[in-house]
């Protein structure tokens, strides 16, 4: 085995094809990180003149002239393979000791044990605990669930083998009504250009407001557009209604439900039918007067609902960020999107539609769960990944995580 500095393409290439391969670990985030001030290197390990093992490092300034050093999603090499993995982690140790760094983080892109939808393990499912162990007896620190850099817990819906029918049978009925409604709503899914990332990021402000998240600056989405999106790799979607031609939508199923009314007899077995349509029609016709309301408040017949970003790298479709206008989301746009992405995933050979992120230990019922419910109603599985570790290099590390904690 030969520890050695690669280039970028070599990087690149054994980054293509590698099975823990993931957005946060392409070389387009060591860029994205090289712009705000981090150094970007790769090194590897080769067996025989081929690469067995590679990482992209990206190094930061900190305390006292030391760095910290981290491998988003990374490093990529067989983690199972015992000795690759002590000569891998011993010689990254070395070279970030001789490169002043004091820290060496890691979140591999590795699930830890096998859920069920709920969040529930699988009797007799994977599981990657002796990774984990390997890491914690190599002298690896585990970073607690709310100080991690990178999601922890994700909710998924695999797609391969399966077909559109019957994805959409095993969704939740709720959900798929909601799809349905939706799709007779007349709404219109359009993807954002570069120079109409502002819109995107106004849905996004509107909405951390609202729930009291900090969201990503404008920058940092005009740069990932400029990375990634000549590949087809991320794309920005953003929601609208055309009210007028929803108002005429709405009254044709207003006159369709009258018209089935005016049809049935008085007997007596038709009341409960005669009771749902008249419920409907009351239904068309709020719907009808609440757009007229709006267009008349907001002096426009085209409203923008929602916004979605999506990173598109195989094998999976990354739903990554999203935002509503509060007062539109009784239209449920995002059930339209989510549907068109998986659809999409389908037709090119995903494997899975990601609906990334969840609270950690979902079984639990934690805050925030009305996230997960959403995701869940597609039908899918919970992931957890094994999570993110930090590696002492030099003393520097204790006299930097007391000063920290001081602080706090």
């Amino acid at each position: 085995m030969q520890f050695i500095e690669i280039t970028e393409d070599e990087y690149r290439s054994f980054w293509e094809n590698h099975p823990l391969k993931s957005f946060l670990s392409a070389t387009e985030i060591g860029k994205l990180r090289k712009s705000n001030g981090w150094n970007v290197s790769f090194v590897g390990v080769e067996i025989d003149k081929e690469l067995v093992a590679a990482c992209m490092l990206v190094s930061h300034l900190r305390h006292f002239g030391k760095y910290e050093f981290y491998a988003p999603r990374g490093p990529l090499f067989d983690y199972d393979n015992k000795e690759l993995f002590t000569y891998f982690f011993t010689e990254l140790k070395k070279y970030i000791k001789a490169h002043h760094g004091y820290i060496f983080r890691i979140d591999p892109y590795i699930l830890f044990k096998e859920r069920d939808i709920d969040g529930n393990l699988v009797p007799n499912g994977f599981d990657h605990s002796s990774i984990v162990s390997n890491l914690l007896s190599f002298g690896f620190k585990k970073v607690p669930n709310e100080q991690m850099e990178q999601v922890g817990w994700m909710f998924s819906l695999p797609l391969e083998g399966k077909t559109k029918e019957e994805i959409m049978k095993d969704m939740k009925s709720g959900t798929r009504n909601i799809i349905h409604k939706t799709e007779k709503f007349g709404i219109t899914i359009k993807e954002l250009g570069y120079d109409e990332l502002e819109r995107f990021q106004n849905i996004m402000e509107d909405t951390g407001e609202r729930k009291n998240f900090s969201v990503r600056s404008l920058d940092y989405f005009q740069k990932m557009y400029q990375l990634f999106h000549d590949q087809g790799e991320v794309k920005y979607y953003i929601t609208e209604l055309d009210l007028k031609q929803y108002e005429k939508r709405m009254e044709e199923d207003r006159q369709n439900a009258v018209n089935k009314l005016e049809k049935l007899s008085d007997a007596k077995y038709n009341e409960g039918q005669k009771k749902n349509l008249e419920a409907e029609i009351l239904s068309f016709e709020k719907r009808i007067k609440e757009s007229q309301e709006i267009r008349k408040e907001k002096h426009t017949d085209v409203i923008t609902l929602s916004g979605s970003m999506f990173m598109i790298i195989k094998p999976e479709i990354i739903y990554l960020s999203s935002g509503n206008y509060l007062e539109f989301m009784k239209f449920n746009s995002q059930y339209l999107l989510q549907w068109k992405m998986i659809q999409y995933g389908l037709e090119h050979g995903f494997k899975k539609h990601n609906f990334y992120g969840i609270p950690a230990n979902i079984n639990e019922h934690p805050k925030d769960y009305g996230i997960y419910e959403f995701k869940r109603g597609f039908n899918g599985v919970v992931e957890e990944l094994i999570g993110e570790y930090e590696l002492p290099i030099t003393w520097h590390y204790y006299l930097i995580k007391a000063i920290h904690k001081i602080r706090k």
